[in-house]
């Protein structure tokens, strides 16, 4: 959330691009997302700094930078100018890339590893909801969402 409300305070308004679950799971392995892109979508809609979310498929936002064609790029500044996908082309039409600084320890990742050393693993525990919701969801594409005025 620090890095959006950063990310809106250099513009007029902010789009977000998402991952869509397809994408994270060739990117993270089978069993990431954790959160469906439905459910990430809508949680990134509420907050008030969003104004509209885009869903992609590719492992990367490089179609959507060149459809979008952003002023600004933003990334965390755990990347460097030069490693920001899409950065030559926001720069060869005059807009920049900013670099935000990211609050430590609040990746996904993070939070998984920090679950499992506080609770332990357990691969013999009932398959979530999740799943079921997942089948029950397949059909169903955001590929745009706009936030409620």
């Amino acid at each position: 959330i620090t890095l959006l409300n950063k990310a809106r305070k250099l513009g007029d308004k902010l789009i977000v691009g998402l991952n869509s679950d397809a994408s994270i799971r060739r990117i993270k392995g089978e069993k990431r997302p954790i959160v469906s892109e439905a459910e990430r979508a809508h949680i990134l809609s509420a907050i008030e700094s969003v104004d509209y979310v885009v869903i992609f498929d590719e492992d990367t936002p490089l179609e959507l930078i060149k459809t979008i064609k952003p002023d600004i790029l933003v990334k965390g500044s755990d990347y460097t100018v030069e490693k920001v996908i899409g950065h030559d082309i926001v720069e060869s039409y005059g807009g920049q890339v900013a670099l935000v600084d990211l609050v430590n320890g609040l990746s996904t990742t993070n939070i998984v590893e920090s679950i499992l050393k506080n609770y332990g693993k357990n691969e013999d525990a009932p398959s979530s909801t999740e799943d079921n919701k997942e089948k029950k969801n397949k059909n169903l594409k955001i590929s745009f969402s706009k936030k409620k005025q």
